[in-house]
């Protein structure tokens, strides 16, 4: 409750917008979202191999080094 009150305060606060949302661009702004989420997951699928590959040398130079720091 004393976490809301200043939000409720601050919104109240504020002028009330000119413009608005109407259904149009409202799905058009969820279709941007939409398209951005699915060609980052594009981007990580292209090259998920790449970074499990990087991963996998740098995990084992690092055994590697440990090993050769032994002997």
């Amino acid at each position: 409750m004393n976490i809301i009150l200043p939000g409720k305060v601050l919104l109240s606060t504020l002028p009330k917008p000119g413009a608005y949302l109407d259904p149009g661009s409202g799905s058009f702004i969820l279709q941007l979202i939409l398209a951005m989420l699915l060609g980052w997951l594009l981007v990580l699928k292209s090259y998920w191999g790449k970074i499990i590959d990087w991963a996998k040398d740098l995990f084992s130079n690092q055994d590697e080094r440990v090993e050769d720091d032994k002997e």
